[in-house]
């Protein structure tokens, strides 16, 4: 007797995160969840380094040693935003192509985790507010309207990831703001370093409001599709929080920078002014 042949299949396993299958919702809360977990890890990592190797965050005042932790995540989240608007605007790829229903699987990873950095955003600024009993109502908003824009692209998942991922660009000053006022807060507002980062910074935050008009740009050209595909709640998130960063948000934060440079002072915690460096600061005041 001849043996029949023996067929064997073998299940192909992805090749790296973007491969994978989104249209899961057990993967999608999955990578969520990820998404939170990792930077609310890198929030206590920054905490614990800093405190170990960093004297100008020994001396802060806790709820400053809290906004320090929070710039250097918000920074960290805004290289990873940075790298996928620019991927988004520069590749000639699916989301280029169909800037209304264009998806892929690196653009989906981006959304999910974005979600998960937003929703440790939230909790960490409130639960900043609320113990020390501060609120910063910009700030606020901005990451209420990230939020709620990302989870509902999660949602209603047939909405394309090309505004997404271009609105995740505007996260390109964020590095920037996070060395500037570590730097501020360390004394080095009159150094050389500290201002090119300022002047870069500030070059980034026109470069946002140049982004927000190319995202009305590419709404106007595209309404009717928009219209027809994306939910009327997710439109309405998506075109009040852009009308917020045109007309208020990117106007007042560019002013502000902008008037740092010629002022260094730390408007984030009553205007004080920066010192001129830590050392001398604490000899000062020890005399």
């Amino acid at each position: 007797m001849t043996s029949q042949p023996t067929i064997t299949t073998t299940m192909e396993r992805p090749s790296s995160v973007f491969d994978l299958d989104y249209s899961s919702w057990e993967l999608r809360l999955q990578v969520i969840g990820l998404g939170f977990l990792f930077y609310s890890l890198f929030f206590l990592i920054c905490h614990i380094l800093s405190a170990m190797l960093c004297l100008t965050y020994r001396v802060l005042p806790a709820r400053e040693k809290v906004f320090w932790d929070l710039a250097a995540t918000r920074a960290l989240f805004g290289v990873q935003s940075t790298a996928a608007g620019l991927q988004a605007l520069a590749e000639d790829g699916a989301l280029f192509a169909d800037k209304v229903n264009g998806q892929t699987g690196w653009s989906w990873f981006n959304v999910l985790t974005a979600v998960g950095f937003f929703l440790f955003e939230n909790v960490a600024l409130h639960g900043s507010s609320l113990v020390f009993r501060s609120f910063d109502l910009p700030l606020a908003a901005h990451h209420a309207f990230a939020l709620a824009g990302f989870a509902g692209a999660v949602v209603w998942n047939t909405v394309g990831h090309f505004l997404p991922m271009v609105t995740l660009l505007l996260e390109m000053s964020t590095p920037f703001t996070c060395i500037s006022w570590m730097l501020l807060k360390a004394g080095w507002s009159r150094t050389l370093f500290w201002k090119a980062n300022q002047w870069l910074m500030i070059h980034m935050f026109h470069c946002r409001m140049v982004l927000t008009y190319y995202m009305w740009w590419v709404s106007w050209s595209h309404w009717t599709e928009l219209s027809i595909y994306v939910p009327l709640p997710q439109r309405l998130v998506f075109f009040t929080g852009l009308a917020l960063l045109t007309v208020l948000i990117n106007p007042i934060w560019t002013h502000k920078k902008t008037m740092q440079l010629l002022n260094p002072v730390d408007w984030n915690f009553s205007n004080k002014p920066a010192p001129e460096n830590g050392l001398k600061a604490e000899k000062a005041h020890s005399s």
